[in-house]
């Protein structure tokens, strides 16, 4: 039987995008080494008009799905996030951390 692919509209796929670039900073999350799930325990504050992610930095207006507990309802609901603080801390299943979200090449890298 064919699993259904999870269907995500663009605000939540950003966001996702940026939660995954979360998840792989050890600034920002933990790993469950059981389950494989990563929990998010620092989400950036806007600095302008840009947040920070480790080497990254990313259009605040691109990361407006962190205040959008909509968003996190919805990846909740689809079994990305399995638990939550809204909008404190998230924790990512490893099917979350596994999506092509197909944003990654989107972000780059920089010295600022």
């Amino acid at each position: 039987m064919k699993k259904k692919p999870i269907q995500l509209n663009s605000l939540q796929r950003r966001t996702l995008a940026l939660f995954q670039l979360l998840a792989r900073n050890p600034q920002s999350s933990t790993r469950d080494e059981i389950t494989g799930d990563v929990t998010i325990s620092y989400l950036p504050e806007p600095h302008g008009d840009h947040i920070h992610i480790g080497a990254y930095v990313v259009s605040a207006q691109e990361a407006s799905g962190f205040a959008n507990e909509a968003v996190w309802r919805a990846l909740e609901r689809k079994g990305l996030i399995t638990q939550f603080t809204f909008p404190i801390q998230a924790t990512l299943s490893h099917q979350a951390l596994d999506l092509d979200t197909g944003l990654a090449d989107q972000f780059e890298a920089s010295d600022h």
